[in-house]
């Protein structure tokens, strides 16, 4: 079947103009994710914020009660007991000033970035390289601490970071095709909740304005907000 055809077929059943509740949009998104590998289900949430002000920046972390049904390569700038530590809790690449001029050169061979408070004078100067990518450790979603063990197991367990972007949306993936639709559900939710919790002081008016779920290869289905939290 042409790929117009099959998008057509996808379509078929979509009211695209209508909000539908959470758990129907994720069975009408889950019933569509026909490709031949298992399909990512992502979430794209507009928010009311401006994030070019400071004040209305959002950004978190969440550990998915089901996780993400994708491994993901966690990265870890730690010296001495704490590389140590990195090692024994999972971590895939561990390093201090080798680590740094690797990634520096654009050898990335992870897909989350952690570090010690020691590290960050070292790893800010690779800010220009993770930055733009969203992997520069930052201590306010966890990912630069002492405690190496949980943020590596919860890197590899789960816990999704977001933060909206310019357009002021959030984008994150939430499981896989596979996942049972009420999986599914319980990990929209956690993130909504975490979305919800990270409302900045400077957002005024609808905090979560619209809500929408696709597959990697589907199309999208609206949600209403209200079904997020109920």
């Amino acid at each position: 079947m042409a790929a117009g055809k099959k998008i057509r077929k996808a379509r078929e059943g979509i009211d695209r103009e209508k909000l539908y509740p959470l758990a129907d949009a994720v069975k009408m998104v889950k019933e569509r994710a026909s490709a031949k590998f298992d399909e990512t289900i992502e979430i794209a949430m507009n928010l009311g914020v401006d994030p070019r002000h400071a004040d209305q920046m959002v950004r978190g972390v969440v550990t998915l009660p089901n996780g993400t049904g994708r491994t993901l390569r966690v990265g870890v700038f730690a010296r001495g007991a704490k590389a140590e530590e990195a090692k024994a809790a999972g971590a895939d690449v561990v390093g201090a000033e080798d680590l740094v001029e690797k990634v520096n050169g654009g050898a990335i061979d992870f897909d989350r970035c952690i570090a010690t408070p020691d590290m960050m004078p070292l790893v800010g100067r690779l800010g220009k390289v993770l930055g733009p990518r969203g992997m520069m450790p930052n201590p306010k979603i966890g990912t630069v601490t002492m405690d190496i063990t949980n943020a590596v197991k919860g890197a590899k367990g789960g816990s999704v970071e977001f933060r909206v972007e310019k357009a002021g949306i959030v984008q994150a993936g939430i499981g896989k095709a596979s996942f049972s639709e009420d999986k599914l559900v319980q990990n929209v939710k956690a993130l909504a909740d975490a979305v919800a919790k990270a409302k900045p002081a400077g957002s005024k008016g609808t905090y979560i304005q619209r809500v929408a779920i696709s597959s990697t290869m589907g199309p999208g289905v609206k949600i209403e907000p209200s079904t997020l939290t109920s």
